[in-house]
């Protein structure tokens, strides 16, 4: 039952034995009470016999008794117990009461105590002695024997027994809600670490703090922390090898393409070889910005968290994005516009901030189609700076949205792109605190980006 629960075993662990130590008071209480109930009866027996005993005597010659009411009222209980008495001369002459009271195999003048059962099966508890009766040169001796039923010592019993169960049943609960209860505060460090693994991001690699853990977490903590080192070790080295491959693979692609293009422009009637050289310029372009687009990347997967001292004027660096693609958005034939609200100020890096606008607006030119529309639109909400580019082109079918984040990972065949540029956004918005949404645009026409960045207040 506890088997998935480490709280569910130590519990488990711990109110075992005190089980145990409640069955087995339980069981001594029970045996207690049981001698106590038989002291109370035999006493009350005793004392009945003996004034029973006390008031035989002679008449004219014979032995003769008067049952005092005192005998019997010392048997007197609410659960109505039956009493049976026997007085019997020698000869086996009964004297009062009645034969179907058992005497015990031996008497003597000492009191016997003994059970047995009556004719009709019921079992009684019962004592006798002998008593000698002494007359003119005789002398006489006379069985006297009480009994009675126990219901009324079965009752005693479970009245002092029941408190006793109560109080030992109450200290089970108790003890059970207790230890509980301290197992679920104690374990709240563990359930926080926890946590704090779970809610972290694939590139958060900051070590646990073990400030407030308890001696035997710590050990547990360190090793975690140890593999976390050893893993951000392994991604920032395959990040600098990302950026490193970029950075040399740069400059001979720049050299390339210059080549290419250079012998394009010589004169040159092979047809073919002039086909094949517009190819090579085209593939070796795609391959340059392939290149920007892996070294940005390792850019902002190794950029360290924004400090909330870090201004940005989004506004202004919108237009400047803008103005830097406006080329290519009239070689299209689309019309970008921008409705900018004007001193919007966000907490980030304005490199990766820059990188961040320039991808989400390079994406929708191109996957719009010509004579399209993009526009770039800012908004304000609470403190929440909201960008969203929004264009009228093909938009992205639902059941792709949750892949395009993926690295590599194309919606489309018909326009050209590395499939980068998404997992960029996304990156750059999650270092700087940020959030990037998708969605159909009005009326399901075109697509919108949407990316909420913090607005920047000053520090007090």
């Amino acid at each position: 039952m506890f088997s998935g629960s480490l709280r569910g075993r130590l519990l488990w662990w711990l109110l075992l034995p005190l089980a145990a130590f409640v069955s087995i008071s339980g069981v001594i209480s029970y045996r207690n009470a049981q001698t106590t109930a038989d002291l109370v009866q035999d006493n009350a027996l005793l004392s009945s016999m003996r004034i029973i005993g006390e008031d035989i005597d002679w008449d004219n010659g014979n032995v003769s008794i008067q049952i005092p009411p005192a005998a019997l009222e010392l048997f007197e209980s609410p659960e109505q117990d039956s009493v049976f008495y026997r007085v019997e001369a020698s000869g086996h002459r009964l004297v009062e009461g009645s034969l179907e009271l058992p005497l015990p195999p031996q008497t003597g003048d000492k009191p016997t105590l003994y059970m047995t059962r009556l004719e009709d099966g019921r079992a009684v508890r019962a004592v006798a002695y002998v008593r000698q009766l002494y007359d003119t040169g005789r002398t006489e001796e006379v069985i006297v024997a009480v009994a009675k039923t126990e219901g009324s010592r079965d009752a005693m019993v479970w009245r002092l027994l029941r408190p006793q169960l109560f109080g030992e049943v109450l200290t089970l609960v108790l003890a059970m809600v207790f230890v509980y209860l301290g197992l679920t505060f104690e374990l709240r460090p563990l359930m926080k670490v926890k946590d704090d693994v779970a809610d972290r991001n694939p590139s958060q690699l900051q070590p646990i703090r073990v400030a407030r853990l308890h001696v035997e977490l710590r050990p547990i903590v360190d090793a975690i922390n140890q593999c976390i080192a050893r893993m951000g070790q392994q991604a920032a080295t395959q990040r600098q090898f990302i950026s490193d491959a970029a950075h040399q693979m740069r400059t001979p692609l720049t050299l390339l393409v210059a080549q290419i293009q250079f012998a394009r422009q010589r004169e040159n009637r092979d047809a073919p070889l002039a086909e094949a050289l517009a190819g090579m310029h085209k593939s070796s372009r795609k391959l340059t910005t392939l290149t920007d687009k892996l070294l940005l990347l390792a850019q902002a997967e190794s950029a360290a968290p924004v400090s909330a001292c870090e201004r940005v004027d989004l506004s202004a660096l919108i237009a400047g994005v803008l103005e830097e693609l406006i080329a290519f958005a009239q070689s299209r034939e689309i019309d970008l516009g921008a409705e900018l609200e004007d001193g919007m100020v966000v907490t980030g890096d304005e490199a990766l901030t820059a990188a961040l606008v320039t991808n989400l607006v390079d994406n929708a030119l191109r996957y719009t189609q010509a004579g399209g529309r993009v526009t770039v639109q800012t908004t304000r909400l609470n403190d929440i700076a909201i960008v969203r580019v929004i264009d009228n082109g093909p938009g992205i079918k639902p059941d792709a949205r949750a892949r395009v984040f993926e690295r590599f990972y194309r919606a489309s065949s018909h326009a050209d792109g590395t499939g980068l540029g998404l997992p960029i956004v996304r990156e750059i918005a999650h270092r700087q605190g940020g959030t990037v949404t998708l969605e159909s645009g009005e009326d399901g026409i075109g697509f919108v980006a949407t990316v909420g960045m913090r607005i920047w207040t000053a520090a007090t």
